[in-house]
């Protein structure tokens, strides 16, 4: 068939036999018939569905790695280290369960037990998947700003096991790096099979992070503010905020029907009242400190990583000889200072409790903050498999324990009772401030404690301890940008602002080279440097997309080697029916050209980065000459669409339009779209136009339905 002047040829698959086919080929169906309802649907529809998709897998991800991560530390610490750590009040912890050197029977077994963990983590990964190395979270980030589509389900698989083994064997990591790219990887894993656009694509994954944190921490609120909120320092993505609400809710209600719904620490505060203004100068001393700790655990942990990789051996074994010994000094850590095995929610609950607090050592409450940074940074910095919030709560709630037990000690005044609300308002400023997602931590601690009366006091610590860490200029997330504005795509969107009226079906080339999943890396090598392309795109026995690949890596591997293990099915792709403002948004840093698939992920086209400036220019031009045509006497006018407009359902086009007035923007549902050929009115419509004021009268009596 032709297809903007090319002769394209368009597959079609052939009848299955085998059971297995069949069911591929009706997931396949379903995939591309569900996306193609999706795209054309509601926000709330759209979201509705989506969110509670990944919502449910939130759920049942923080489930399922909360069962592995018990076991794996009943088994390594316990059974065979001879320690069990205290566990928190929402896990069935008690008061007092914490123990110190003398309460490990086998003292000689912790330092090889976390030892094992970390070789058989480090093992795991750099064999059969090294993205799985750190702490998760950050790849997700990055998947929100270069390609929603490139988190992999083998490394989410990787990252549970990996990471159940470094933190059951006292790994110092917390449990939500794990969660998280569970969800975000199935938000990833949606985006791919739905062919959603890059802006849900950022969006989907972006709830899997917030929800699988809100899960496993049993804070559903905060969890949809994170949502918003982690991708960026210095703003927030209101995008994502209320699609944030519905798979927060999901995931927290699948988690507590099957775990419970009780807070995390229990309900540490529920009875403070905030009634003296003096206390406020202890908040605020919280929060200095809390920022500066703050500082100190992001500059500690990235310095300990790239010594690690600054270090000899970075190839698979040295790299599992690294994890391995900073493990060993983890264990070695724990003789003396206990706290710093595993997750240490346990050790926050002791911290809330007045007589368990006081019963420490006041060196020890002192310098736990620092200890619980060098063990993380050596657990997961190292090579090992982790995530670093849990971690960063610990630390801010001997902060504010420290502060406490200081001031206690010095009998000053307005000193709470209890050292819950210093030990709460320390996790919130500490850990909220480094992440640079303030209030959400502000929402997901609150909600762990049962605690909403302490945001007052702590909005003052929080403050002054994010200050410090923004004018520090650091993050615990390397892969957060300072605001959209800085995404990719958004600057290249500002340089080129005329794309959403140029077609992709306008623009795009016919593909030089197609090649089959089936053959050869051989094969395919000679025929790319025939094609003399840097990639191209692969489909199964000559029909639908399945991935693409890169002649630099066909050339590099053996040439009997079956091609369809190189083939990446993550690559970003454009329907044929978009405009080049969605194409440039899909086509991310190091990748110069996209596949064009229509309705059955057929390969019709290809469109590179010439292709968009081509089509640019071409839109530059027409609207030069567009312009030229309203000549001097011109007015502005905004117009609502009624339903007895007759032009409802038409394009903006000349058919409609007089080529006389320019339509600048439609606002639609709150968002202002561009003037363009590809749209079309519809009822509610509010339009600016640009033109003649006789001829802006016409268009207007037509657009309200009077003519």
């Amino acid at each position: 068939m032709s297809w903007n002047g090319h002769r394209v040829h368009l597959y079609r698959l052939p009848y299955m036999s085998s059971r297995n086919g069949v069911v591929r080929r009706d997931l396949r169906f379903f995939g591309a018939a569900s996306g193609r309802w999706l795209g054309g649907a509601s926000y709330l529809k759209k979201w509705l569905v989506l969110g509670i998709l990944i919502g449910v897998v939130a759920g049942l991800g923080a489930v399922a790695f909360y069962y592995v991560l018990s076991h794996a530390t009943q088994f390594l610490l316990t059974d065979i280290g001879g320690y069990a750590p205290p566990t928190p009040d929402g896990e069935g912890g008690k008061a007092g369960d914490g123990g110190s050197f003398s309460d490990f029977s086998r003292p000689w077994a912790i330092p090889l037990v976390v030892a094992l963990g970390a070789l058989a983590s480090a093992t795991l990964v750099f064999t059969l998947e090294p993205q799985a190395e750190g702490h998760g979270t950050d790849a997700a980030i990055d998947a929100i700003h270069k390609n929603p589509r490139q988190i992999r389900v083998r490394t989410v698989i990787v990252k549970i096991i990996a990471s159940a083994l470094t933190i059951g064997s006292g790994g110092s990591g917390g449990r939500e790096g794990p969660t998280a790219q569970i969800s975000a990887g199935f938000g990833s894993l949606l985006t791919r099979f739905f062919d959603l656009k890059p802006s849900d694509g950022r969006i989907a994954v972006a709830v899997g992070i917030g929800s699988g944190i809100g899960a496993i921490f049993g804070a559903p609120l905060g969890g949809a503010v994170l949502a918003a909120s982690i991708a960026y320092r210095n703003d927030i993505d209101e995008r994502a905020l209320v699609p944030g609400f519905i798979t927060s809710i999901t995931a927290y209600a699948v988690f507590g029907s099957i775990e419970g719904y009780k807070p995390l620490f229990g309900f540490a505060a529920r009875d403070y009242q905030f009634d003296d203004p003096v206390q406020l100068a202890w908040f605020a001393v919280i929060g200095i400190l809390a920022g500066l700790v703050g500082i100190t655990y992001s500059r500690t942990f990235y310095g300990v990583m790239h010594l690690t990789k600054r270090l000899p051996g970075n190839r698979t074994a040295g790299r599992i000889f690294k994890a391995t010994m900073g493990g060993l000094l983890v264990g070695l850590m724990a003789l003396g200072i206990p706290q710093v095995l595993g997750s240490g929610y346990g050790w926050a609950q002791e911290a809330l409790d007045r007589q368990l607090l006081l019963a420490m050592p006041l060196w020890l409450v002192i310098i736990l903050p620092l200890a619980k940074i060098l063990a993380t940074s050596l657990s997961i910095g190292s090579g090992g498999s982790g995530g670093i919030f849990g971690p960063g709560v610990v630390i801010g709630a001997f902060t504010g324990g420290a502060v406490w037990r200081v001031l206690e000690a010095l009998d000053a005044p307005a000193v709470p009772e209890s050292p819950a609300p210093f030990v709460i308002v320390g996790m919130m400023a500490c850990f909220g401030s480094v992440a640079r997602v303030p209030l959400a931590v502000m929402l997901m601690v609150a909600e762990m404690t049962g605690s909403y009366t302490i945001m007052v006091p702590a909005m003052v610590a929080v403050g002054l301890a994010f200050l410090i860490v923004r004018q520090a200029g650091v993050s615990i997330y390397e892969k957060q940008l300072d605001s959209r504005e800085d995404e990719y795509s958004a600057r290249l969107a500002a340089g080129l602002p005329l794309l959403d009226r140029v077609r992709v079906q306008d623009a795009m080339t016919t593909p030089r080279l197609v090649l089959d999943r089936d053959g050869t890396c051989g094969e395919a090598a000679e025929q790319m440097r025939a094609a003399r392309v840097p990639g191209a795109p692969v489909v199964h026995r000559g029909q639908r997309f399945v991935g693409s690949v890169r002649r630099a890596e066909v050339e590099a591997a053996d040439p009997a080697t079956a091609l369809r293990k190189l083939v990446d099915p993550t690559v970003p792709t454009v329907p044929v029916d978009d405009n080049l403002d969605d194409a440039l948004d899909a086509m991310h840093q190091g990748h110069g050209w996209l596949t064009v698939l229509d309705a059955d992920r057929h390969v019709i086209g290809i469109l590179a980065v010439r292709d968009i400036v081509n089509g640019y220019r071409a839109a530059v031009e027409r609207d030069v000459k567009r312009f030229d045509s309203v000549g001097s006497n011109v007015d502005l006018r905004e117009v609502p669409v009624t339903s007895d407009s007759p032009l409802v359902g038409q394009p903006l086009g000349p058919e409609s339009i007089p080529s006389g007035v320019i339509v600048l923007t439609v606002l639609r549902n709150n968002e202002v779209l561009q003037g363009s050929a590809l749209l079309r009115f519809e009822q509610g419509d509010v339009v600016t136009l640009l033109g003649q004021p006789d001829e802006l009268d016409k268009v207007g009596r037509q657009l309200a339905g009077s003519d």
